[in-house]
């Protein structure tokens, strides 16, 4: 009965938590990405305090940096981000509308595919026109989207009053919250929460912490690179694909299908330019996969493509941005926690069937027979 009530105890407290967010979506935001900085940036204002500076002044220094660090990136980035994406945006209709003579039109780009397809080249032109019109239509929607949930989402109030200061607070009570919430664990399970907290905190921070940083120099290495080939809208395509990397294979296939569509358009018929392109994407999902997850990253983070990209799409439907950021850390934890049951599950006699063979095995009871019968 006590197991029962404690699964209906934190399947209550989970439910809470689901609705609270859902119906403070847009009050927490600035709240959670305070959370979220605060806790990507403890091991450094740890290894302050461990030199012998206070706390408070660790805290402080290192959330001013950080600040300053993101206005300066503002500052350099967002001019040339912003131009060149309205440019992009502005221009992607001729660049479709080009690519698409390239590929179906009567120039000698399109001969392999007319004598491939024979016949059928008519109904083939008719849907490629619908495909390409319903990619532009859907990939608009999503840059106007994107857009106006990123002004929301870095407005100069949220960004540079509420979140630094909640991060800031949050920052130096790191330990004293630990440690209160560590009290409240039940005493005769704390063991196992406190190790489940670890592996938690372990997952999280792995694929936060690390994936945070493959993003930034997968970013800054497609940019400069597509910039330095003379790719029209390179440094946008390539900082957003790498940007995005953390979605697994979306990031490297998005900027790939981007760029070898605006390179061709550009520089065709010199193969020589759009195969450095694609080659630069290639180069990048070499040393991603092989050099930079493996050392920033880890394998002990346990988050399986296809789950963190269903825990994206689920939260960022329900929550939007503030979806989005709970999604890692919440996927994590899941992971975690599911890992538990079946451990729990593989040792339990519903798995061993150690209870049922001691009830096989057990002798067979001797039926009560009256003194009459026996002699």
């Amino acid at each position: 009965m006590a197991w029962h009530k404690q699964v209906m105890f934190w399947l209550t407290v989970l439910g809470l938590f689901i609705a609270a967010s859902w119906l403070l979506s847009s009050v927490l935001l600035p709240f959670v990405a305070g959370l979220a900085l605060a806790y990507f940036l403890n091991p450094v204002t740890t290894r302050l305090e461990r030199w012998g500076v206070n706390r408070l002044v660790a805290s402080l220094l290192t959330i001013t940096l950080t600040l300053l660090l993101a206005i300066l990136l503002m500052l350099l980035v967002v001019p040339i981000f912003g131009s060149q994406l309205a440019a992009f945006i502005q221009r992607l209709p001729e660049y479709i509308g080009k690519l698409q003579n390239l590929l179906t039109g009567e120039g000698e780009s399109a001969a392999w595919l007319r004598d491939f397809v024979g016949d059928r080249m008519p109904s083939v032109q008719s849907g490629l026109n619908e495909l390409v019109s319903q990619g532009a239509a859907y990939m608009l929607t999503l840059i106007q989207g994107l857009w106006t949930g990123g002004q929301a989402l870095l407005s100069v109030f949220t960004l540079l009053v509420i979140t630094p200061v909640v991060a800031f607070y949050i920052l130096n009570d790191w330990d004293s919250m630990v440690t209160k919430v560590d009290s409240w664990l039940p005493v005769r399970h704390r063991a196992t929460l406190r190790d489940l907290a670890g592996q938690m905190d372990s997952a999280i921070a792995g694929f936060v912490r690390g994936q945070s940083l493959v993003c930034l120099i997968l970013g800054s290495f497609y940019a400069i690179s597509l910039t330095m080939t003379g790719l029209n809208f390179g440094f946008v395509i390539g900082f957003v694909s790498g940007i995005i990397t953390f979605i697994p294979y979306v990031g490297s296939l998005t900027g790939l299908v981007l760029a070898g569509g605006v390179a061709i358009v550009q520089f065709f018929p010199d193969y020589s330019m759009i195969a450095i392109v694609i080659g630069i994407f290639v180069f990048g999902q070499f040393i991603e996969g092989y050099i930079l997850s493996p050392k920033l990253v880890g394998d002990s983070v346990g988050l399986h493509p296809v789950w963190l990209m269903f825990a994206l799409l689920a939260f960022g439907y329900m929550l939007g941005f503030l979806g989005l950021l709970l999604a890692v850390p919440l996927a994590a934890a899941v992971g975690v926690l599911v890992r538990f049951a079946i451990g729990q599950y593989m040792e339990s006699p519903l798995y061993t069937g150690e209870g049922e063979a001691e009830l096989h095995s057990a002798p067979a009871p001797v039926p009560y027979l009256p003194e009459s019968r026996v002699r």
